[in-house]
């Protein structure tokens, strides 16, 4: 009688452990390993913020000593039309910051008419100058 028992134990032992059951299967993902919803709103919003962040980050990296070497230009688009904002950079980094900054604008205009976003409609003054305060550039309104 403790034959058959044994050989049934170890019969059992060997099939449950070449068992290859996936456990993990019915449980959620974490959130690292989702896929981007890249058909939603807050997608494209953080798409955007992205984007934006890159271009402040670049314009950031230079220290404003001269106000002369410095301009600005719109950027955004608000959703009844204007500029956002107006964001100031070093006019040496025209070639490479300016397509940049009309590219955000873009996307943002086309992120707008995609999702019907509503704005204040309130127009956005364009500065009148530049100021360097200690080693950043500020719009000045007049």
């Amino acid at each position: 009688m403790k034959i058959p028992v044994l050989i049934l134990c170890a019969a059992l032992f060997t099939a449950s452990c070449s068992s290859t059951k996936n456990i993990d299967a019915n449980l959620p993902k974490d959130i690292s390993e989702r896929p981007a919803d890249e058909s939603s709103q807050k997608y494209d919003q953080a798409q955007l913020d992205k984007l934006k962040a890159s271009i402040e980050s670049e314009i950031a990296k230079e220290k404003c000593t001269n106000a002369a070497e410095w301009t600005f230009a719109p950027m955004g688009t608000k959703a009844c039309g204007g500029p956002q904002m107006y964001i100031a950079y070093p006019k040496k980094l025209e070639t490479s910051i300016l397509p940049k900054i009309n590219d955000y604008t873009e996307k943002v205009k086309a992120f707008n008419q995609k999702y019907g976003i509503v704005s204040d409609c309130m127009m956005i003054i364009p500065p009148t100058s530049i100021k360097c305060i200690k080693g950043k550039a500020e719009l000045v309104n007049s």
